[in-house]
Parts: C-alpha cells; sequence; structure tokens
C-alpha cells in the first residue's frame, strides 16, 4: 500500500512539474508534413493535432502561418512532431514537443489502434496518446524577466554633469595646485629662519679659545652675512 502511494505521489509530482513547463510557452507550432510521410497532412495528422490542441486551449498555428511575435520569437512556442512506426498489425504514435533549439521538452504516452485504415489508426492512436496532454490542464502563463536599472551621469555637450561632483573635482584640483606651488617655491620667511638657525648652530659649535671669535649674522636684502661685530 505504501508503495502504491509513494508511485502516485512522484506520478503527481512529475505532473505538475511538466504542467508548470508547459505553461510557460504560448503556442503550439503545426508542421504540415510530418517526418516519415510522403505527403502534406499525410493521413488527416496535421489537421486533427491542430484540432485537440486548439480545443484544449493551446494557441495553435501551422509552421508556415505564423504570427509576428512568434514569428520573430520562435521560443515563445513549442515544435510539435509525431514520433510514430506503423505495421500490418498495429499503429503507434506518440507527441513529442520540442522547444527553439530542438529539445524534447515533452513527450506523451504512446497511443496505439489495431485498426486496418491507416487514416482511421492514426486518428484512434493520436487520440489515444493527446489523452495524457490533456490531463496537464495547460493554460498560458509567461516568465516574468527582471528589469535590470542602471543609474548614468550624463554630460552636456560643455562636458559638465553633475555640479556637485564638478564642485568637488574643482575643490580637489585647487588643493592640489596650492600644495604643489608651496613645494616648488618656498617662503622667503622660512627660509630665513633656517637660514639663521644653521648661522647659529655653525658659531655654537666653534671652540671657545682665546683667539676664537665670535660672528655674527646681519640681514642683508638678498639674506644674511656674517660680520665680526655686533650689528
Amino acid at each position: 500500500m505504501k508503495k502504491l502511494f509513494s508511485c502516485l505521489f512522484l506520478v503527481f509530482t512529475f505532473s505538475l512539474g511538466l504542467q508548470a513547463q508547459l505553461n510557460e510557452y504560448k503556442y503550439i507550432i503545426i508542421p504540415k508534413n510530418f517526418k516519415g510521410f510522403k505527403d502534406e497532412n499525410q493521413y488527416k495528422t496535421s489537421t486533427l493535432l491542430k484540432y485537440l490542441f486548439t480545443k484544449k486551449g493551446f494557441e495553435t498555428y501551422y509552421e508556415d502561418d505564423l504570427p509576428s511575435d512568434l514569428n520573430t520569437n520562435r521560443c515563445l512556442g513549442l515544435l510539435a512532431q509525431l514520433d510514430h512506426t506503423t505495421s500490418m498489425f498495429v499503429t503507434k504514435a506518440s507527441i513529442v514537443l520540442e522547444d527553439c533549439n530542438s529539445n524534447e521538452v515533452y513527450k506523451s504516452l504512446e497511443g496505439r489502434s489495431k485498426e486496418k485504415d491507416y487514416t482511421s489508426s492514426y486518428k484512434e492512436a493520436i487520440e489515444m496518446a493527446f489523452k495524457s496532454i490533456s490531463s496537464l490542464n495547460y493554460k498560458y502563463n509567461p516568465v516574468e524577466t527582471e528589469n535590470v536599472s542602471t543609474t548614468a551621469v550624463v554630460m552636456d555637450a560643455g562636458g559638465k554633469g553633475d555640479p556637485s561632483v564638478n564642485k568637488g573635482k574643482q575643490t580637489t584640483t585647487t588643493v592640489e595646485k596650492n600644495l604643489s606651488q608651496s613645494e616648488i617655491a618656498p617662503n622667503p620667511k622660512t627660509a630665513a629662519i633656517e637660514n639663521t638657525a644653521v648661522v647659529a648652530a655653525s658659531t655654537s659649535l666653534m671652540p671657545k679659545t682665546s683667539d676664537s671669535y665670535v660672528l655674527y649674522a646681519q640681514e642683508i636684502p638678498n639674506g644674511y652675512q656674517l660680520v665680526d661685530s655686533t650689528p
């Protein structure tokens, strides 16, 4: 009993997954000439499939008469193919749905018929195979796509953008310019102080002997000069 319940649960879950997958497609495309047939709509297979899909709520079109959006984007629809074999005693048929990349999205259960007339046998086999599609309760539900918005700074013809951004750039440029000028052209007062310090240090290091003498720094227009008397 538990095994039966588990099997039924798996079948139910699998069916829900297939239904959700089919609901993402808007159209069903029907070829007028299925593989293995010589003539268009042989044994009325194309018209029968179009009728069955349309009856179950699918928006169905022949391959040579597609709406504009489907003609532009074939990935909106699934292509119906007929997997079929015939012999003297039985006709077998399954309905295969393929996406725009020829990947198999769905394959129905196999339908069989022992009718001797091929038109009747294909009709019976296809209708039997279509029962598994009918049970999916198809309803088109387009996949929602996320819109990613981006923000860009648009520059006008004069190369001006956001005023706050330009203001920040101008302030940075001014500071860098002033810093460069201070490094290149030192302050004259600072230079004078440094020169005085050097002279004072030099004179203080001289040994004090009886023959030694004291030099004084006298300010002149271009700097300082050493003199041997008080300025």
